[in-house]
């Protein structure tokens, strides 16, 4: 074994194979990848292989279309088999919910180039003809779908990986990983120490063990999962052509034909049971768990009602195995928080689709520093502390997705397993007020508030929340809200350097004046959006930042690993200890005028500036903006003072119609005003020119990313990001809906909500450039029907910002 690599890869199953074998093809191949027993021996071994296009993310549906792909030609390349069987999947829509859901994704695929179908009964019985659809309202019906062989298909990665240079160590286990003196990462393992750049913990099963040798846990559980094989069956054998694979949501299983038996593999809706959360025996390998064939009786009953040839067929062998699951379904794939050069490519719980797409993302995110792909909602870092083992949240909330694996997951929803973790001080004031809450990055956030003994209905068209978010708008337009916007990451940055410092990391400079506010992004080298913040001068040598509160510990990292060697800089985060009220609407200055001896008056306190005030007896760094487009304070304050200040405010907006709003409201106003959103509209594989942010670009400064972003604003792009209204009906946009020219996807959907204010259901859409002229049309699907989108000259309200500078 060599003694230094520039990246080694702990964990030879589909996740850490599917790395080494696109890292090469990035430009790396000075790669080790070690095992401590065969390749595929943990988990990869005994999945069963399924391979679906069918998913409600988009960029997830891109690493599993990649995955479809990859294995239909990777023997081409290698001369090793992967087992592929392109037989097609079909799943089943029983309620109107996972109908619309149906017709969502599809509008996913279509834009991707993925082809679906959606199927009606004869169709169906066509396609799969051993299954009964009585109570079935719409099949999905994707034809280059199919399952793999997950040996052999890991196993020809592996191959095409050292056709490449790469170097597979197996039988040698990894024993310890430590961060050197010079910054480099010691691997220690049975047969010696290698000493290398980067290291990647995709250990499956072992992850969380592995991640415990750096001193840290991850939020993965392994879940027992079973599948059962029936003897060979006649019905089967007689079949012109292998059915696609079914999936039930009744059953809540998948079923595939297995040479010439049934295949049927079980998510159990309830009593599901996650194994070894207390840690594994690193001598399990190549081995299965006890069966407990109890747990599944419903849902075998149920498929075979769904199936009734598998109702009397004998079984021939019943597989029960740990496959990993987190809370909310997605694997880890990037940067360790807090770790520079350590990554993450573990917790897939269909790690056999994802495999592919996850090695060649993170491959492309080591090597240049950013994807080709919006990488979000996989970065590790979407989780704080709260989710890691050993606390019971991971536990349960993997449990429950486990349980909800073939049910519909609509907008807006979060179900209450787990929660709550994080809460103000006035979370049960505001409960008792009616708040919805979301939770995001462990925090309780009201989404809106509803009326005693309601809650809310959701689905893919508008809820019963419609009304009452309304009422929280017109109460912002006309009179005065508050918002708990607690859950914004925040930070104080100090230091003789920490303008220069500033200044380099972000595109637009930071305020020269003490109290000046300005909006900044923060890029790659390749100029891809990486973070978005606001930041306000408050001395020399002080700063406050704020920002998404996902992006907490990824945006930490940001401002940390960019610290150069003899910069005076201090990065302090302040999130947890800091509470924020916001306070929007014409009446805001009344109100507050009440409660603090400091002038607001608009020549004394201007938009776009802050001041650290007192408010109540509280102190209070008070900012003057306003995510919703009115006047208004943005109050952040010590957060043991939070509920003393919230009662104040109440009081003191009592004659005033003070109210309550929530983030549906605030999305809502948002896009009216024409605010982009990090995440959604503002993603790393998109430039400050696509996103039409040039106005927060200073490119008199000397910023990280700037000669690519100039070299992007010189040539001819292809997306540039519009806002649109569109004409609908009871649907608005949600995001990832394709914009078409006739029947060709040509942009899509980043956001999307009605603006109640203007009366308008508008959208954030990324379209080829010539449809980005103000009054230029082109059409959105939504539910089945095509709506007509129109571009927009400038935001629909107030363009001038009358009402913010007033």
């Amino acid at each position: 074994m060599k003694t230094h690599a520039q990246v080694v890869i702990v964990g030879g199953g589909a996740m850490g194979v599917g790395l080494a074998y696109h890292l090469p093809k990035e430009g790396w191949n000075d790669v080790v990848l070690i095992d401590k027993g065969e390749l595929t021996s943990g988990s990869t071994w005994h999945a069963a292989g399924l391979i679906p296009n069918f998913i409600g993310s988009l960029n997830m549906a891109k690493v599993h279309a990649y995955g479809v792909e990859l294995y239909d030609r990777l023997e081409q390349e290698t001369g090793q088999a992967t087992g592929w069987h392109g037989c097609g999947a079909l799943r089943l829509a029983v309620t109107d919910g996972e109908v619309d859901w149906f017709r969502y994704v599809k509008g996913i695929l279509d834009y991707i180039g993925v082809e679906s179908h959606l199927v009606g009964h004869a169709e169906m019985r066509e396609i799969h003809p051993l299954i009964k659809v009585d109570d079935v309202k719409l099949g999905f019906y994707t034809p280059h779908d199919g399952h793999t062989d997950p040996a052999s298909s890991t196993n020809s990665m592996a191959a095409g990986a050292r056709m490449q240079g790469v170097e597979i160590i197996r039988r040698n286990r990894v024993v310890g990983i430590e961060r050197t003196s010079g910054g480099e990462w010691r691997v220690d393992t049975e047969q010696g120490s290698i000493t290398c750049e980067h290291v990647v913990n995709a250990a499956g099963s072992f992850a969380d063990q592995v991640a415990q040798m750096t001193g840290f846990r991850l939020p993965i559980v392994n879940m027992e999962h079973h599948y059962l094989v029936t003897e060979n069956l006649p019905e089967i054998e007689a079949l012109d052509k292998e059915p696609p694979v079914l999936r039930d949501p009744v059953a809540s299983c998948y079923i595939r034909q297995e040479q010439q038996g049934i295949l049927v593999g079980p998510y159990e809706t309830s009593n599901a049971v996650a194994w070894g959360v207390e840690g594994i025996n690193w001598d399990f390998d190549m081995e299965l768990l006890p069966e407990a064939l109890e747990r599944l009786e419903t849902s075998l009953l149920l498929a075979s009602e769904r199936v009734p040839l598998f109702a009397n067929a004998g079984l021939k062998r019943v597989v029960n195995g740990p496959i990993t699951h987190t809370p909310d379904g997605g694997y880890l794939m990037g940067p360790a928080g807090g770790l520079e050069n350590y990554w993450l490519c573990c917790g897939a719980s269909i790690g056999i689709t994802q495999g592919p797409g996850a090695g060649k993302y993170l491959a492309q995110w080591m090597v240049h520093g950013q994807t080709e792909i919006n990488v979000r909602e996989m970065d590790p870092r979407r989780y704080g502390e709260y989710a890691n083992l050993p606390h019971r949240f991971v536990i349960d909330k993997s449990i429950d997705e486990y349980q909800e694996m073939y049910q519909v997951h609509y907008p807006g929803e979060f179900r209450e397993v787990g929660r709550p973790i994080k809460t103000t001080p006035i979370y049960d004031h505001l409960k008792s007020k009616g708040a919805q809450f979301a939770e995001i990055y462990g925090w309780e956030r009201p989404k809106w508030f509803a009326p005693q003994g309601v809650e809310e209905a959701y689905g893919f068209r508008r809820t019963n929340a419609f009304e009452h978010v309304a009422a929280e708008c017109d109460c912002v337009a006309n009179r005065v809200g508050l918002a708990d916007l607690t859950a914004f990451a925040k930070y104080v940055v100090t230091g003789t350097d920490a303008q220069s410092f500033l200044n380099r990391l972000g595109a637009n400079r930071v305020a020269r004046r003490q109290g000046g506010i300005i909006l900044t992004h923060m890029l790659t080298e390749l100029g891809g959006i990486e973070s978005e913040m606001a930041i306000t001068r408050l001395a020399d040598d002080r700063f406050f930042l704020t920002s998404a509160i996902v992006a907490q510990q990824h945006d930490l990292d940001w401002l940390c690993q960019h610290i150069r060697s003899g910069e005076d800089v201090q990065v302090e985060d302040v999130t947890d200890q800091t509470g924020m009220l916001a306070v929007a609407g014409p009446k805001s200055r009344d109100l507050l005028s009440k409660l603090t001896p400091a002038d607001l008056g608009n020549e004394t306190f201007r938009w776009l500036t802050g001041k650290e005030i007192q408010v109540a007896g509280v102190p209070v760094t008070a900012l003057r903006v306003s995510y919703v487009g009115e006047l208004g304070w943005e109050l952040y304050h010590p957060m043991d003072s939070m509920a003393d200040l919230c009662a104040a405010l109440e009081d003191a907006g009592a004659e005033l119609g003070v109210g309550w709003f929530g983030s549906y409201a605030v999305n809502c106003m948002r896009l009216e005003k024409g605010y982009k959103g990090w995440g959604s509209e503002l993603t790393t594989e998109i430039t400050p020119v696509e996103a039409d942010i040039e106005r927060f670009v200073d490119y008199d400064s000397e910023f990280t990313g700037r000669d690519k972003v100039l070299e992007r604003k010189q040539s001819e792009i292809d997306t540039k990001l519009v806002l649109v209204s569109v004409a609908v009906g009871d649907t608005d946009c949600l995001g990832n809906e394709p914009a078409l020219d006739g029947e060709r996807p040509m942009g899509i959907v980043c956001s999307g909500g009605f603006g109640h204010r203007t009366g308008l259901s508008l959208a954030y859409v990324y379209v080829e450039p010539k449809f980005s002229t103000p009054g230029a049309t082109f059409e959105i699907p939504l539910q089945g029907v095509k709506r007509t989108a129109t571009v927009l000259a400038e935001p629909p309200y107030d363009p001038q910002n009358h009402r913010l500078r007033t």
